[in-house]
């Protein structure tokens, strides 16, 4: 089975129903719902996602949020090597930089974001949520 790791932004528009990005961001949830897909998040964006899901929606929404989301996508490991890798990279935003190798580690066939620019460079494919959609065969 296919595996991709799914960025912060993806997963905040699901979340927060951010227009016009919800549709493809959806569909590629669905497909790790559906097991089309394996779809992991770095572990370092699950404290992300509810860090800034907490502030729309208050922290005890967010923890039941946080559960629900990791009972839908598994965990990319974020751990010394993967850190070395991605100061490696030399990337100017970092974090990006450690989704990045977080991906690589976890050996994903693609990261999904909405900012493919910011992964320039990146040892594995970077597709839009649209693209994913697309290449999973689901509807966006």
């Amino acid at each position: 089975m296919k595996r991709i790791l799914i960025d912060v932004n993806v997963i905040l528009d699901v979340l927060l129903d951010r227009a016009p990005h919800v549709a493809a961001s959806s569909a590629v949830w669905s497909a790790v719902e559906e097991g089309i897909v394996d779809g992991l998040l770095s572990a370092h964006a699950v404290t992300t996602i509810h860090f800034l899901n907490a502030r729309a929606v208050g922290p005890k929404v967010a923890r039941k949020t946080t559960d629900a989301i990791l009972s839908v996508f598994g965990v990319a490991t974020v751990d010394e090597g993967v850190v070395r890798s991605a100061n490696a990279l030399g990337w100017k935003d970092f974090e990006d930089a450690v989704t990045a190798a977080s991906a690589q580690r976890a050996r994903c066939a693609a990261i999904v974001t909405r900012n493919p620019r910011d992964f320039a460079g990146s040892p594995v494919p970077v597709m839009t949520p649209g693209e994913a959609a697309a290449w999973l065969s689901v509807s966006a």
